[in-house]
């Protein structure tokens, strides 16, 4: 089969993206051809101020090299502008007259530097801050002349000013503005910024306006008059006033624009051959500059251009982080202020700290920092996911103390750490080895940094650094996924909300029919998805979707925890940490009788069989369960323990019977499948000794009842739970641990620990729906009841197929 045409016409970061990824999707699809009006294969833009800096060298910052476009099949011809479609036709034609036909085209133009319309603007020395060409006029000019006016203090002004300072210029900045970046920082932040640039040598004109640039002697530029009268000498202008999407070639074909070749949320133009994306694309009467919603719309682009037909586009919410001189700045959505909103302020000017949170109706609008911006992917993501903050509005300003895991002895601020200090403890991967991979690979997302250096990848604990370390290695370039809108995996473009609305509307019972509904990308998944699924198929349709054991993680197949040897461990529960001298004997003969070399008292009052080889899995569980016991779940995304206190049965301190407590939520809870482990705690008196304070559910026994907290967690990443309310009986108790967890069940997303759960939907939200709304909490609590009736034991199960002779074969089919 033939394939179809493929044309790119720009070969920037953006347009390069949508290659990629439609590679991904539909590698043998296209013939692909790229030109490009560059002379280079594609390379980071964002990168240009290290090279002027001095700090990277051009073939550092290039992205994809010859050899990506010749191990792609993809014709590059570099250095050819197109100055021609013919749609009809369906050709474009470059300068030089070369020609190429397409079945679709994509337009990734970019844009241009806006020049301003000055006397002099075309003379030798003044130039626009662009791409490769333009940096190294300006290391050129550097090596020879003194004087340097840089026309702009926005983002890209700021670097070549300072790029220029480091290779020896005297540099004024000219604006005409009332504050420096007024874009991306309110006039507080702007001055203390401004004045740190200023010791560093930085000089400023503010509410300045270029009148004309003088011609020397020699032909060449040599100052800049200003309207005040003033003339600045200047052996070299850079013009760094904006830019305007480069709509020329798409208008002369006739194709529809307005400040922007003019797309849908598929990407695509008026012309349904031809798509657009990057800072050329005008989607909604916007024009992306920042690399992160280019990148968004890249992967739309090719999955139409792919023909799968499913994504949208629906635009971006941005945010800015840029080091200047070792000067870190963040700013995010109206950090203007208005009617209706609230700041909320820090301001240390001597210790060069300061952050504004602009709330309103109890939710982020918009922030800046200046100095200390270690926290601004915390206040964007909450921003983005549109997070009620009420509860932690008095702590706002001072940071999300919890980023990283305990072994960072509470360090948040990752661009102060050492490239020595280990950022990922699973995997050993410390932080200069992910900023190493960040510039050598061109990476700008958290996904990207997973695949080449495996940090975050695992228990997920680090991640906050990770992404720390992202935005203040790429600065504007990083933006941190939308945690309710991220799909579930490669295979799909659907959101794990998505996935679950799907499945609950259309009655979906089974994985193939997820896949088919909605179009997955791979005929049958992978390993990130195929659990998720399964999870959300058998949590939404209890009884009727059938729990497939090969779409399980191996732990969850084998009903055992596999160690580091290949051994297992086993833990067979003990409700509420209560046990008989029987259950002990049978525990100390399984272990004899089985060699078992460790036998460990849990933290979950269990106690843990460890090195059980992988062929006795199946007999040790036939012995304990002939002694009464069951599986403790301690290796599954399930309910694992209750943990609880001696209570009033023995405490002269209890004030209610939590061990009784304890037994009575663990049997209910037996065989609960969820999102990610589930923890619980009762403790008989507020002094908690069961440390019902960092559980998932944690239950404190009061004079008057009980007080519940939700959405804690003791493990890598202390999270201390949150009051939810107060009852006075058991059955209250039960009914409302219940209800929160069923919703947790419904609602939250595969590998979600409640306390990210609560933390996406609100806790207000929560309380709305279990504590202030009987008839939900009462249907929720029987759903769960339902979902977890004659529920099997596994090793019961499977003790029952050894003593039928058929457990090879079953048994084979949990742990294959």
């Amino acid at each position: 089969m033939e394939k179809l045409k493929l044309v790119m016409v720009g070969n920037g970061m953006a347009g390069v993206r949508t290659l990629e990824e439609l590679r991904k999707i539909a590698p043998d699809m296209y013939d692909i051809t790229v030109f490009g009006a560059e002379p280079h294969p594609n390379y980071n833009r964002i990168m240009l101020s290290p090279v002027l800096a001095g700090e990277m060298t051009i073939q550092d910052i290039i992205l994809n090299d010859w050899n990506w476009y010749k191990d792609n099949g993809i014709t590059l011809q570099t250095g050819k502008k197109i100055i021609k479609i013919d749609r009809k036709a369906r050709k474009v034609f470059a300068e030089d007259g070369t020609e190429a036909e397409y079945d679709r085209l994509l337009l990734a133009t970019g844009s241009n530097p806006f020049i301003l319309p000055v006397p002099g603007k075309d003379l030798p020395g003044v130039i626009a801050y662009r791409d490769i060409a333009d940096t190294d006029a300006m290391i050129d000019a550097a090596a020879q002349y003194k004087h340097a006016v840089v026309i702009g203090a926005g983002l890209l002004g700021l670097e070549a000013a300072n790029g220029l300072i480091l290779r020896g210029m005297s540099v004024t900045v000219v604006h005409i503005g009332e504050w420096i970046m007024e874009r991306q920082l309110d006039k507080t932040a702007a001055n203390m910024m401004q004045k740190e640039l200023e010791a560093r040598g930085m000089q400023f004109r503010l509410g300045a306006h270029t009148a004309e640039l003088v011609q020397g002697e020699s032909g060449r530029v040599c100052a800049l008059k200003l309207k005040s009268g003033e003339t600045l000498p200047a052996d070299l202008v850079v013009m760094a006033t904006g830019i305007r999407p480069n709509t020329a070639l798409a208008e002369s074909a006739g194709i529809h624009c307005n400040r922007g070749i003019v797309v849908n949320d598929t990407m695509q133009t008026y012309d349904p051959r031809v798509y657009a994306v990057g800072e050329c694309a005008n989607h909604r009467g916007i024009a992306y500059g920042l690399v992160a919603p280019l990148f968004e719309q890249a992967k739309v682009a090719a999955n139409h251009i792919a023909q799968f037909g499913i994504g949208r586009y629906q635009g971006s919410v941005t945010s800015t982080k840029l080091k200047v001189t070792g000067i870190d700045v963040f700013s995010a959505g109206d950090f203007s202020g208005g009617e209706g909103t609230e700041d909320i302020v820090l301001s240390d000017p001597a210790a060069g700290v300061y952050k504004r949170v602009v709330v309103k109706d109890d939710k982020i609008v918009g922030a800046v920092a200046y100095g200390d911006t270690a926290d601004g992917s915390w206040y964007f993501q909450m921003l983005k996911d549109g997070q009620n903050i009420a509860d932690i509005r008095d702590h706002l300003l001072f940071g999300k103390s919890h980023l990283g895991d305990a072994g960072h002895k509470g360090q948040n601020q990752a661009a102060s750490l050492p490239d020595t200090a280990e950022i990922c403890g699973c995997n050993g991967v410390c932080k200069g080895t992910i900023v190493k991979a960040i510039k050598e690979q061109g990476l700008f997302t958290l996904d990207d940094v997973r695949k080449h250096t495996k940090a975050s990848s695992s228990c997920g604990s680090c991640t906050g650094l990770v992404e720390q370390i992202i935005a203040s290695t790429v600065g504007g370039a990083y933006t941190p996924a939308d945690s309710t809108s991220k799909p579930v995996c490669g295979c799909t473009d659907h959101s794990h909300g998505e996935v679950r609305k799907a499945i609950r509307d259309q009655h979906l019972t089974s994985i193939p029919a997820v896949m088919h509904a909605l179009a997955w990308k791979t005929p049958n998944g992978c390993a990130s998805c195929r659990p998720a699924l399964n999870y959300y198929l058998i949590s939404t349709w209890p009884h009727e979707a059938k729990d497939d054991a090969q779409s399980r993680f191996i732990n969850e197949r084998a009903h055992a925890n596999i160690q580091k040897d290949g051994t297992y461990s086993v833990v067979p529960r003990m409700l509420g940490g209560l046990t008989t001298p029987d259950e002990l004997r049978a525990i100390a003969d399984a272990a004899d009788k089985y060699a078992v070399p460790t036998v460990k008292v849990t933290g979950g009052q269990r106690i843990d069989l460890l090195g059980v080889k992988k062929d006795d899995l199946p007999k040790i569980w036939a012995d304990l369960s002939k002694a009464g016991m069951v599986s403790g779940h301690a290796y599954g995304k399930s309910i694992r323990t209750v943990k609880t206190c001696v209570g009033a049965e023995h405490c002269r301190f209890g004030t209610q019977r939590s061990m009784d407590m304890g037994v009575k939520l663990e049997k209910m809870l037996f065989g609960m499948w969820s999102p990610h482990k589930v923890k619980l705690a009762v403790s008989g008196c507020p002094r908690n000794c069961a440390e019902a304070g960092i559980k998932d559910v944690g239950v404190i026994g009061v004079d008057s009842g009980y007080e519940l907290y939700v959405a804690g967690n003791g493990g890598i990443k202390t999270e201390v739970a949150e009051f939810f309310c107060k009852v006075k009986t058991d059955e209250e108790v039960m009914e409302y641990s219940g209800a929160f967890l069923q919703l947790y069940r419904e609602e939250g997303f595969y590998l979600e620990r409640t306390v990210h759960y609560v933390q996406r939907v609100g806790l207000e939200y929560v309380k709305g729906k279990i504590v202030e709304n009987a008839a939900l909490r009462r249907e929720l609590y029987e759903r769960l009841l339902y979902a977890l009736q004659d529920y099997t034991d596994p090793w019961l199960e499977r003790s029952t197929l050894a003593n039928k002779g058929t457990l090879r074969a079953a048994y084979e089919d949990f742990t294959a």
